[in-house]
């Protein structure tokens, strides 16, 4: 599992033209970009959604869980692509629909049950993801 965060000023996702999830930092938030392999279980994601609630990277060397601040999780299967040949993508190193998407909603489930608010986009969606990245700050996660 791959969660790409990025520490953002404001943050929606609209797919098929209609907003489907948005998060009002104040001041901050985060945006989740996560994907699935075919090893990932629901401990995995249950373990990188409190490592990025828990994650000070928020002003002060604070965390999500300090200020809480909202998240928005999207999933993002280009996040397991393989460029190492040519110059087409291979996506093979990612899980099919049908393991990946519910591992994205345990994910998004596990922050919940921490104490977080959480937005999400559409999964298998073309989503328009808009952000503004604070500071800038991104990490990658990785189980």
């Amino acid at each position: 599992m791959r969660v790409l965060v990025q520490r953002v000023t404001a943050a929606q996702v609209v797919a098929d033209g209609e907003l489907v999830g948005r998060i009002a930092p104040n001041p901050q938030g985060l945006v989740a970009l996560v994907g699935i392999t075919h090893t990932d279980t629901e401990a995995t994601a249950k373990t990188l959604g409190d490592k990025l609630w828990r994650l000070r990277i928020l002003d002060g060397e604070r965390s999500a869980a300090d200020l809480d601040a909202p998240i928005l999780v999207v999933s993002q299967f280009t996040l397991y692509a393989d460029t190492a040949k040519g110059r087409r993508p291979s996506w093979s190193a990612a899980a099919p629909g049908p393991v990946a998407e519910p591992l994205v909603e345990c994910f998004a489930r596990a922050l919940r049950d921490l104490g977080a608010t959480v937005a999400t986009g559409r999964f298998g969606a073309h989503m328009r993801v808009e952000l503004v990245n604070d500071g800038p700050v991104t990490v990658l996660l990785e189980a």
